[in-house]
Order: C-alpha cells, then sequence, then structure tokens
C-alpha cells in the first residue's frame, strides 16, 4: 500500500486560492485512480476530484471548474490546485489511492477504507 503525505493547507479569505500537495511513497503514475476528498465536522466526507493515470479526471459539482487536480510523476506527488475558495469549502482534505477502474465508475467519489488515506491538511476559508 503506498503511503501518502498531503501538505499545502492553510488559511484563506473567500475567492483565494491553495495548491495541495499529496506526496506518495510510492510510484502512482500507472498503477491507481487518486483521490481528493475532504471532511468538515458534522459532514459526510465528500469525494471532489479524481485522477487516472490517462490524464481523465472527475470533479465533484461543487467545485467544478474552481478546483483541478494534477500529478506529477517525476516527483509522486499529487496535487489540488483551489481557486475561488468559498467557506463551504473549510474542510480537512485528505488524497488517496483506489482501485484504477474506479475513476471510471459511478462510484469515483467514494471514500476508501482508511488504510488508503494520507493523514489531512487542514483548509479553512474565511468569508
Amino acid at each position: 500500500q503506498v503511503q501518502l503525505v498531503e501538505s499545502g493547507g492553510g488559511s484563506v479569505q473567500a475567492g483565494g486560492s491553495l495548491r495541495l500537495s499529496c506526496a506518495a511513497s510510492g510510484y502512482i503514475a500507472t498503477g491507481y485512480c487518486m483521490l481528493w476528498f475532504r471532511q468538515a465536522p458534522g459532514n459526510e466526507g465528500e469525494g471532489v476530484a479524481a485522477l487516472a493515470p490517462s490524464g481523465f479526471t472527475r470533479y465533484a459539482e461543487s467545485v467544478q471548474g474552481r478546483f483541478t487536480i494534477s500529478q506529477d510523476n517525476d516527483k509522486n506527488t499529487l496535487y489540488l490546485q483551489m481557486n475561488d475558495l468559498k467557506h463551504e469549502d473549510t474542510a480537512k482534505y485528505y488524497c488517496a489511492s483506489k482501485p484504477l477502474y474506479s475513476c471510471y465508475s459511478v462510484g469515483w467519489s467514494v471514500i476508501p477504507t482508511r488504510q488508503s488515506w494520507g493523514k489531512g491538511t487542514q483548509v479553512t476559508i474565511s468569508s
């Protein structure tokens, strides 16, 4: 199982931008569907973006047009560029690895078991 470490979170005002990073201990370029998801206190987790090795991407409707998922294969690092941030984007953000096929399924945003997660990075948006 690949180990994942998220970073890049912080506190910004609404309308601002952040770029989250997810460093992987192993090679993730070809073997996984990589997912960013978020959890806010009292809310269910929400898958926000997924990336397949082919470059195929999926986005939640709530972030479509504002967030961009990408990957640097040389660095084994996954990114989430977040623009035009809103108060409702406040959450702890995690990256996770999933079976490759999941990026192409209707369940792409389903959060996998905890062993597939990193420890998360907190994003706080002030109005």
